[in-house]
Parts: structure tokens; sequence; C-alpha cells
């Protein structure tokens, strides 16, 4: 119990940091994104301990549905601005995955070109 609290204490305080952080910056860059980075860096050079947070990642990955139900609970409740724009949001959706497939495929091919 004891260590999964202290899996909760480094997170917390991780994302607090990437808040700081990210509000410096006016949030060009979101706190959680800057809060994981800085944990990342932490474990890889050894100032947390993977096993202080194994189990409390363990139990929030495994549990990730329960962190999507709000967001889908609000789409099913504005359902008709959804179906007003349906054919807008597909479009977008396609050509945006289309572009980034393209980008990225084609920064692949320079830096395997390079090597």
């Amino acid at each position: 119990m004891a260590n999964g609290l202290k899996g909760i204490l480094i997170i917390l305080v991780y994302l607090i940091l990437g808040n700081c952080l990210s509000y410096a910056i006016d949030n060009f860059i979101p706190g959680s994104v800057f809060g994981m980075i800085l944990l990342f860096i932490s474990l890889q050079i050894g100032f947390v301990k993977e096993e202080s947070i194994e189990s409390i990642a363990t139990f929030l990955t495994t549990n990730m549905t329960l962190f999507f139900l709000p967001p889908a609970i609000g789409l099913m409740a504005s359902y008709k601005i959804l179906g007003d724009n349906i054919l807008t949001i597909v479009l977008s959706v396609v050509v945006s995955t289309i572009l980034v497939i393209a980008v990225v495929g084609k920064i692949q091919d320079k830096i395997g070109k390079d090597e």
C-alpha cells in the first residue's frame, strides 16, 4: 500500500513540475507531456527507481479505458452537432491521416538514405 502511494506521489510531482514548465512557456506544450518527459529522463538516469512507480503505472495503463469514458459520454451528449458536421469531420480525419503518413514516410526515407 505504501509503495502505491509513493508511486502516486512521484507521478503527481512530475505532473505538477510539467505543468509549471508548461505555464512558464505559455502552455505551448502541455504540462502532462513535460511531466512524462521529465519522469522518463529521471527513470533513465536512475533518479527514480522503476520499482517505485511500477505498480501504479501498471494499474493506470490497465484501466486506461476508464479515462476515456467522460470524453466519450461528452461526444454522445453532443451527437446533434457531430451529425450536422459529419462530412467535415470525416474529411478532415482522412486528409490529415494521409498527410501524416506522407510526411512521416518522406522523413523516414530521408533518414534512411543518410545511414
